[in-house]
């Protein structure tokens, strides 16, 4: 093989490995970053890792709010109107964030099945629900009941 040839081929494998290495550390980097929603029920039934970030949804069940004397942690339930999933949270609760709404939380599950949450996102308006939420609802036959009771108020 001629030497230019020999040089143009070391040249081009280089590239082709430098890009697949960028390739692969791309794809390794969003992989982690990947937070996967799961409704109350698919928490309850155990199809979530524990130990992994993921997104929780549902209704959060009037009545089910509870603080802790002075510190920042609360604790309440979230519900698909078929099972329940209690989040506990550490930091101010959004404005909008009320008993009766969805809200969608981002934390890990721990091994008691409770999801330990980092961050809790409410609605941003009255008629607002988040998607994942207005699915899981639609799923368990309840999204129809809860809007003939909006329309009743």
């Amino acid at each position: 093989m001629n030497p230019l040839r020999k040089k143009r081929l070391f040249i081009i494998l280089g590239i082709l490995a430098g890009v697949g290495v960028a390739v692969a550390l791309a794809l390794s980097a969003l992989q982690q970053n990947i937070n996967l929603f799961y409704t109350p029920t698919q928490i309850a039934n155990g199809e979530v890792p524990h130990d992994t970030r993921i997104r929780a949804g549902g209704m959060v069940e009037k009545g089910s709010l509870k603080r802790f004397g002075d510190s920042l942690d609360v604790q309440f339930v979230v519900t698909d109107f078929a099972k329940n999933v209690t989040i506990q949270y550490r930091g101010i609760l959004p404005d909008l964030f009320r008993e009766g709404q969805g809200i969608v939380a981002l934390g890990k599950l721990n091994a008691d099945g409770v999801l330990i949450a980092d961050e809790v996102l409410a609605k941003h308006d009255e008629k607002y629900m988040p998607p994942e939420v207005t699915k899981a609802l639609k799923d368990s036959g309840q999204y129809q009941s809860m809007q003939s009771k909006e329309g009743a108020q």
